[in-house]
């Protein structure tokens, strides 16, 4: 089926808008930036353990150490 010059600028006006969207989109920054060693062995340990697994590990770790930290809890 072909499109009619009406919806193929129709679809040509929504495509753009697709795309203006998506280049107006926020970046997603990590919190914490890892080094590139530090990424290839949590890629790795995902792999061999799975990423639950080892997503879990992480925020254990990360938990404890920052209970270590005298935190102002503001609400």
């Amino acid at each position: 089926m072909k499109a009619s010059e009406e919806e193929s600028k129709r679809f040509d006006k929504a495509l753009d808008e697709f795309i203006d969207l998506f280049n107006n989109l926020e970046s997603d920054v990590p919190v914490v930036q890892f080094t590139e060693e530090v990424l290839e062995k949590i890629e790795k340990a995902m792999e061999q353990y799975g990423v639950e697994v080892i997503e879990e590990r992480i925020n254990k770790v990360v938990e404890e150490l920052l209970s270590w930290l005298e935190l102002n809890e503001e609400k």
